[in-house]
């Protein structure tokens, strides 16, 4: 078995400094680790890695990010620059507990909360 340190998940920006103060205002991420080619996030433990030099184009990336309100969660993202194409919506007499977003750089995220 060999020792993890830690695990991060990388995405791409086409524009570094945006998409880092994107995920600072969003979800106040905290930069960990800087240098020319990649930045390190850290936002409730876990890490982003935002590599320089993407497309911009839409992408899926599987990162979710589970927060208290998704409505609220949805208005954040696009206030940060971000999108969320559909408004999240109520389900099986619950509010709603799913928000499809996309970052600054077109990477796409999930927001969710717990469900009761």
């Amino acid at each position: 078995m060999l020792p993890v340190d830690k695990i991060k998940y990388t995405i791409w920006a086409k524009n570094t400094e945006r998409a880092v103060a994107f995920y600072r205002y969003a979800f106040g991420a905290e930069v960990v680790k800087q240098n020319p080619h990649i930045t390190e996030l850290e936002i409730a433990g876990g890490i982003i890695s935002i590599h320089g030099g993407g497309e911009g184009k839409k992408t899926w990336t599987g990162i979710t990010l589970q927060i208290p309100d998704v409505v609220e969660g949805a208005a954040v993202v696009r206030k940060a620059g971000g999108q969320c194409p559909r408004e999240p919506e109520p389900e099986d007499g619950e509010p709603p507990h799913l928000a499809m977003c996309i970052d600054t750089e077109g990477n796409e995220i999930m927001l969710t909360r717990a469900r009761s």
